[in-house]
Parts: structure tokens; sequence; C-alpha cells
């Protein structure tokens, strides 16, 4: 059913039509399974720049690493002609209300996630497709107390128009930092060229205990790219992952569904270090749109003297640079210290929390999270309009 509204009145909790240069209709999906062609395109057009934001990212976190009474959504914002402008895939609990408990929609993102953003056709106008978004949150039966989105790249101009959108809408936004990323953009360079913009101390130990460990005789490595030896690799995976200094997976089906996920796609990298034909070191590295980025790292603790993880990560950043040609290399999430070492840029995802002021969850997280600025932000919205209060506070 298709009901027309106008953003100040409520909202079929499945569909509902906003005016605007073009009427548009926003439809709430329950499944993936349930988009379009015309959304699958959309999707692979975005996941072409970000496998973050692919259908395949998607579908294997769905399947191996959502909670047993979570519920997946998307979002979409279609013209009347059934083409889609804008997606927004998000998750909730089933019974999302039990008692006081806030009732919460999130960003479909996790633990495994690194890097969110809405799914844009770039061909119509970003903050109208963000407005209707976020519209029909606000305009939702029953309504949410708390709307979570992250991580979202802090210096896209998506990040604060999405900030805005919400604000339109009647939540109270209050953003915050997530987690530093480090990468370096590689420009045209050979690996030879950017091992010398290294500080010397991480080059010259890094090339000192690599040369003593391939004059050792002892260590070999092999990458796969496709199906081929697939299952074995991540046996090996798996095995020096458990060796490791790494806590348990939360989730442990997802790794494994990520890494033939990749090898379908066409992104896998998977270096695996071998010392006397032991698995030692593995990195799973994920290549698309010109970025290699460094998913997961891990080494079998009792070759940690062997310097063997450096050992492979020298190993891999030649092949990106020189064969694979990257534009950029990206490690990720997280401030460690040896990402700093290998990478020479640095950036942002932060997150975005909207809170209901309509509902009384939502008011008591706005009062725990902005507190006294909200309340003298309402209050003054009282004072401009009270005539007599107005008058009473310019008197005194």
């Amino acid at each position: 059913m298709t009901v027309q509204v106008s953003s100040a009145q409520s909202a079929s909790p499945d569909t509902a039509v906003f005016e605007g240069r073009h009427k548009r209709v926003t439809r709430m999906y329950s499944t993936l399974g349930e988009l379009s062609p015309a959304y699958c395109s959309m999707f692979e057009s975005a996941g072409a720049k970000s496998f973050f934001q692919s259908l395949a990212w998607y579908r294997n976190l769905v399947a191996t690493a959502l909670e047993e009474d979570e519920q997946v959504h998307v979002l979409g914002v279609e013209l009347e002609d059934g083409t889609p402008v804008a997606a927004l895939p998000l998750r909730h609990p089933r019974n999302p209300r039990r008692g006081w408990k806030l009732r919460t929609l999130s960003s479909l993102s996790n633990y495994y996630t690194t890097l969110y953003a809405p799914v844009l056709d770039p061909r119509y106008s970003v903050a109208d497709s963000l407005d209707e978004l976020t519209r029909a949150i606000y305009a939702h039966r029953p309504a949410w107390d708390i709307v979570s989105l992250k991580p979202l790249d802090h210096d896209s101009p998506i990040f604060e128009t999405l900030a805005q959108s919400l604000d339109r809408a009647g939540m109270v936004v209050q953003t915050y930092f997530c987690h530093g990323n480090w990468y370096c953009p590689i420009n045209g360079k050979s690996y030879k060229e950017y091992l010398e913009s290294l500080r010397s101390s991480v080059r010259n130990i890094a090339r000192s205990k690599n040369k003593k460990l391939e004059r050792s005789g002892r260590a070999r490595i092999e990458v796969t790219t496709g199906h081929g030896g697939l299952d074995a690799a991540i046996l090996a995976y798996q095995k020096v992952y458990a060796a490791s200094w790494k806590v348990q997976e939360p989730f442990p089906l997802f790794v494994a569904g990520l890494i033939r996920t990749c090898a379908e796609m066409g992104w896998l990298r998977l270096g695996i270090a071998y010392i006397d034909d032991e698995p030692a070191a593995v990195q799973l590295w994920i290549l698309n749109n010109g970025t290699a980025s460094i998913y997961k790292i891990a080494y079998d603790q009792k070759f940690k003297d062997l310097s063997v993880g450096s050992y492979l990560t020298m190993h891999m950043m030649e092949r990106a640079i020189d064969l694979d040609k990257v534009r950029e290399i990206d490690y990720l999430s997280g401030d460690d210290r040896y990402k700093s070492d290998w990478m020479s840029n640095r950036r942002e995802q932060w997150g975005i929390l909207a809170m209901n002021p309509r509902t009384m969850p939502g008011t008591l997280a706005i009062v725990r999270h902005v507190g006294g600025r909200w309340l003298k932000r309402s209050a003054r919205k009282i004072v401009k309009r009270t005539p007599n209060m107005t008058e009473a506070t310019s008197s005194k």
C-alpha cells in the first residue's frame, strides 16, 4: 500500500510518498533478496568504489555476522516509476520494545565494518535523497527512540549532509569519533620508491630482518587470488589466527565467508607465509577500485622472533604496488603504531547518533548525551514562540 503524506504527517511504516522536485516514494524492504534488479545495479555501482557498499559484502554480513534476534531492513527512495535513487541498509532487534529499553534503528554494520554510507545514485540530489530517507525514519510508527549510523567517512560531504538531514527531520543529533584510518596514496610510485619514503628506522629494520629470513631458506610465501587452493588457504588462515594474539572471532563463519566472497568477486589477495612448510603468518588484503585494503593480519606467536609478519607485509606491499598497480594502500580501522610506520596519511571515521525528542526514552537519551545544551536550545525556542515570555525577558 502507498500512502501520500507531507513531511509533517505520519507515514505508513512500510511506504510513504514525499513531495519535492520530483515525487518520490520511500519503501522498506525486509530482506536483501527483495531488492529489484535496479537496486542491485545501484549497489553494484557503489560497490565498485567501496566493497563495503556492495551487495556481496552485505550478503555475507547478513548470512554470517548478525545476532539471532536482529532484523534487516533496507529503506529505499524511488521515483514513481520504481527507479531507485537511494538506499539505507539498516538493522534492529526483532522485538525492539522491552520495558524501557531503547527502540534503536542502526546501520547494517558491526565489528567487521570499517566504513558505512548510504547507497546513492549521484545523478539525483544527494541532499534531497537523504532528506527523504530521514523524514521516513522520523515518521515511522511506532517511533524509533535512537538512530545510530556508523562508521562514516568524516571528511565526506555526505557525513555533514546526513547529520543535517536528521536534524531537519526533527531528531537531536550528536556526532562522535569511531576510529582512525591510516592509508598511503601511491601516486604512481614503484615499490622501491615507496620503501624509500618510509622512515629510515622502519625501512632498515624491515630490510635486515627480511634478508635474514630469506637467507635462511626456511621461508616461502603463497598468495591466493581465486578459487584454486582456496579451501587449503582458508584452513591455513584459521590455523594461524587461532595461534595468534588475536581474540576469538565473535562470528566464526564471517571471515571464511568474506574470503570466498572476495574470491568470487576478483578482490582476493590472501597471503600466507610458511616457515619450514608450516603456516606462520597470514594477511587478508582486498583489492577494489585501485585500493588494496589490509583487512586481517595475524601470525603464529611461536614465530614472533623471526618477524614473519613484517616479512609477509613487505611481500604483499611489493605485489600490490608493482604487480596490481594500486593507487592506494589502506590499513582500515585503528591507530596501532605499526600502521603509522607503513602508512603516510590518516583520516577518521565518525558515527551519528540521532535521538527522538517525541519519545520518553529518546528524550532521556538526549538529556544523557546532550544534556544542558539541548535544554537551553529548547527553552530558547519556547521563549521565541511565546510573545509574553519574550516581552518579559526583554524587559529585565
